[in-house]
């Protein structure tokens, strides 16, 4: 009988030892089950997500293409766009490719760009002592005779913002054969370019004229024809005092202010301007950034000066 109890006990713990082995294996098997499940369930998530992704993506650049394109300039105007606060180039390409004189931005952005012609000269140095002393960046529509006898104060004038074309001997271009007036605004151009160590695509007309012809030489070289919003009126003769209210009255976001290098007047009226765009709460900036960051629109285009902000407000002068 001994015997035969411990063959039972020892059938006993086989049956035991058994049956705990099957329960690890189905066990085993469950979570081999489950963990197939759920990296099954993770691959079809993580495709959908990529999925998704692309599309947003795809939706995102097309957005952008339609800002570029001129539409709005939402797309591509904030700090988090693919060139931060400098903008989209997308923008300065649609505006090429659009043909049209540019007299000023957007207005959705309190973005403005001040600008001075006609130099380098004599009095550039007083420029970029108060627009330094200012934080002020600018741009400057250079006369390429000008350049070489005044090449010392180029790289100044390009820390300070850019280097843009306005003519080799500052002529009246309409006047001028097609070939003749190629050649002023080409050979500023190259000779820009190779002060600044960068191309331009900024190109001012002398005087603000222009005609169909002188819109299609600007396109075919690859540039941006740029007129202005606000006359400064120093070329008309203004004071100090004129010139710093026909600025100041008249500055506004978007605004192309229109102001020369080469007149002692409007150096000193720079003591009223600048300290007024600070109160107004307005950023001083070159004008590619303007139309990267806050290009006009078609509409705006099309309405040439008409299709600038209108003003919306005045402020003091001050003392």
């Amino acid at each position: 009988m001994e015997g035969g109890g411990d063959t039972q006990d020892v059938l006993g713990r086989d049956a035991l030892h058994a049956r705990r082995e099957a329960a690890r294996t189905r066990r085993r098997r469950a979570r081999r089950r489950g963990l197939a499940l759920l990296a099954a369930t993770v691959a079809v998530l993580v495709a959908a997500v990529v999925a998704l992704a692309g599309a947003g993506g795809g939706s995102a650049r097309h957005g952008a293409a339609g800002s570029a394109a001129l539409g709005g300039g939402t797309a591509t105007s904030g700090p988090a766009s693919k060139t931060g606060n400098q903008g989209s180039s997308a923008n300065l390409e649609a505006l090429v490719a659009a043909g049209k004189p540019v007299y000023c931005g957007g207005g959705r952005q309190r973005l403005v760009a001040l600008t001075f012609d006609d130099g380098p000269g004599p009095y550039t140095k007083f420029a970029l002592d108060q627009l330094g002393r200012a934080g002020a960046r600018v741009t400057w529509f250079l006369v390429g005779r000008n350049l070489q006898p005044n090449a010392a104060r180029l790289p100044q004038e390009q820390a300070l913002g850019e280097l843009a074309d306005h003519s080799w001997t500052h002529p009246a271009l309409t006047g001028l054969s097609s070939d003749a007036a190629t050649a002023e605004i080409q050979r500023t151009r190259d000779a820009v370019a190779a002060a600044a160590g960068r191309p331009t695509l900024l190109f001012r007309p002398p005087y603000g004229l222009r005609n169909g012809g002188i819109d299609d030489t600007v396109r075919r070289l690859g540039m941006i024809d740029v007129i202005w919003s606000v006359d400064s009126l120093d070329s008309a003769g203004a004071d100090k005092h004129g010139i710093a209210r026909a600025v100041v009255d008249n500055l506004r976001p978007g605004s192309i202010v229109l102001m020369h290098e080469n007149r002692g007047q409007t150096i000193q009226a720079l003591h009223k301007i600048l300290p007024a765009v600070r109160r107004k709460h307005l950023q001083p900036v070159p004008v590619s950034e303007l139309l990267r960051r806050d290009p006009p629109s078609r509409e705006q285009l099309d309405r040439g000066r008409n299709g600038c902000p209108r003003q919306t407000g005045r402020v003091s002068l001050g003392g």
